[in-house]
């Protein structure tokens, strides 16, 4: 049932779109199965699940293992000498965590800039402005042990199609915007992390190159 579902998505995404399967909750077999047809990334947002996993399956070196949900400073540790690319940088505080631990363990940790387009408090990230503000800052330029590699966000929780679609539209701006203003040069500056379960479709018409799908591949959480 997972290969099959996979199969259904990857033949319905267009070139330069990777998929993220969201394997938090579900357990490492799924996460196995998945892989076993040619799936390499992942994503989980509790770092403790995280480092279970990657004990369990470490026979697998060529996972891709993405960390999709907030992220706590204390927690940056746990995930800091493996994790393949941090979707949720969400703070200046929390990027310079990031890079503490990663210069601990000898790593340049991919990160995204996690942006708050959608109409909900409960969102983490910054608004657009602050992540200009951050930019232009230059501040994000001493951290050698964080490499910024394009931005995530997630659409309101709505029905409405076209608000998801100027929400998502409004991240692909932004990007266009700071590819040109700051990372012209810097090929690595590439991904848009956008569209879930319930807008995928809408996020690759905007431009996404990741989308994070967890449901629609392994069924309903297994808490």
């Amino acid at each position: 049932m997972i290969a099959e579902r996979i199969h259904s998505i990857l033949d319905q995404l267009s070139e330069g779109v990777r998929l993220v399967a969201v394997s938090k909750y579900h357990p490492s077999e799924a996460i196995r199965e998945a892989y076993t047809i040619g799936q390499r990334i992942f994503g989980e947002s509790h770092a403790q699940e995280l480092q279970r996993k990657h004990e369990e399956l470490a026979d697998l070196s060529d996972i891709e293992w993405h960390f999709i949900g907030h992220l706590q400073t204390n927690k940056v540790k746990y995930i800091a000498p493996y994790v393949n690319l941090i979707h949720s940088g969400d703070s200046p505080h929390l990027l310079a965590e990031i890079n503490k631990q990663a210069l601990k363990v000898g790593r340049i940790i991919p990160c995204l800039l996690q942006l708050h387009v959608a109409q909900e408090e409960t969102k983490f990230g910054f608004t657009p402005d602050e992540a200009m503000r951050y930019l232009e800052s230059g501040e994000w330029q001493s951290l050698k042990g964080v490499q910024l590699a394009g931005v995530m966000a997630m659409a309101s929780n709505v029905d409405d199609e076209e608000r998801i679609r100027n929400e998502f539209h409004q991240v692909h701006h932004f990007f266009d915007t700071v590819k040109q203003q700051f990372f012209a040069d810097n090929a690595a500056f590439k991904e848009i992390s956008m569209g879930m379960s319930d807008d995928w479709h809408i996020a690759i018409d905007e431009s996404a190159t990741l989308i994070r799908l967890g449901t629609c591949i392994f069924g309903e959480r297994q808490y």
